[in-house]
C-alpha cells in the first residue's frame, strides 16, 4: 500500500495565505513580514518565504521599498483592461462573421474555408459540458480554465495574435480574479454561458454568439471591479484605523 506523502509546509502556507488574502483576513495595508506570518501559521520563516515568492509570482503580492504587501488593485487600470478584452474578443467573432459573409458573396462552387477551427471549439464545449456535471471549485484552476476558453476561441478564429494579446490582458487582470471567490451560482452561470457561446458558434450563428459573449464579459467585468472596490475599501479602512 502506497503512503501518501505529506503536503510540504510551504504549500500549506501558500494556500492559507492566499485564502486569507482573498477573504480580507489580512489587512491590505499590512506589510507581509516573514517573522509575523511564521508566527500566525505556526511554521518557520523558510516555508513562509517560499510561499511569498509563489504569491509574488502569481501577482497577489507586490514588493514596495520597505517590503512585500498584498496586491492593491487599481480600478481605472482594470476597467481599461476589460475594455481592451471586449475589443479583442468581439473582434475574433466578428472575424468569423466577416469570413462567412465573404464566402456567401463569392458563392463559389467549392466548399468555402471554415470561418473557425471547429475542432478547437468542440473540445472546449466538451470540457465545459463536463464541468456542468461536475462543477469546479473556485480558485486558480477555474480562472485558468476560463482564460483557456476565451483564448481558444480567438485562436480558433484564425488569428493567434489576437489570442496572444488577450493572454497579456489576463496576466494583468488575473491577480484580482484569483482573489475573487465566486459562488456556486456564479460558476454555474459562467459554465452555461461558455456552453451557449460554443454551441452558437458550432451551429453557425456567430451573431448570437457575439451578443452572448459581450454580455458574459460585461458580467465578469462588473464582478471584478466590485471585488477590486472591496479591496480598496478595506485599504482605506485600515489606513483610517491606523491613523
Amino acid at each position: 500500500m502506497t503512503r501518501r506523502g505529506r503536503v510540504p509546509l510551504s504549500e500549506r502556507v501558500y494556500h492559507s495565505l492566499r485564502r486569507d488574502l482573498a477573504t480580507g483576513a489580512i489587512v491590505p495595508t499590512e506589510r507581509l513580514g516573514e517573522e509575523r506570518l511564521a508566527e500566525i501559521y505556526g511554521v518557520s520563516r523558510t516555508p513562509v518565504r517560499e510561499a511569498l515568492a509563489r504569491l509574488q509570482a502569481d501577482g497577489l503580492v507586490e514588493r514596495h521599498s520597505d517590503g512585500l504587501y498584498p496586491y492593491r488593485p487599481r480600478l481605472e487600470e482594470l476597467d481599461n483592461l476589460y475594455e481592451l478584452r471586449i475589443v479583442l474578443e468581439t473582434r475574433g467573432i466578428q472575424r468569423i462573421i466577416d469570413v462567412a459573409q465573404a464566402a456567401e458573396r463569392e458563392a463559389s462552387r467549392f466548399d468555402p474555408a471554415p470561418a473557425h477551427d471547429l475542432a478547437l471549439v468542440r473540445a472546449e464545449l466538451d470540457t465545459w459540458r463536463r464541468m456542468l456535471e461536475d462543477p469546479p471549485a473556485p480558485g486558480p484552476a477555474l480562472v485558468a480554465a476560463d482564460e483557456q476558453f476565451h483564448t481558444t476561441l480567438l485562436a480558433a478564429a484564425g488569428n493567434t495574435a489576437l489570442a496572444d494579446a488577450l493572454t497579456g490582458v489576463y496576466v494583468r487582470v488575473r491577480p484580482v480574479r484569483t482573489l475573487d471567490l465566486p459562488t456556486p451560482d456564479r460558476i454555474a452561470t459562467m459554465t452555461a454561458e461558455h456552453i451557449a457561446i460554443a454551441e452558437q458558434l458550432l451551429s453557425g450563428n456567430p451573431d448570437r454568439a457575439l451578443g452572448t459573449l459581450t454580455a458574459h464579459i460585461d458580467s465578469s467585468r462588473a464582478h471584478v471591479l466590485s471585488r477590486a472596490q472591496q479591496a480598496l475599501d478595506l485599504t482605506k479602512l485600515a489606513r483610517a484605523v491606523r491613523d
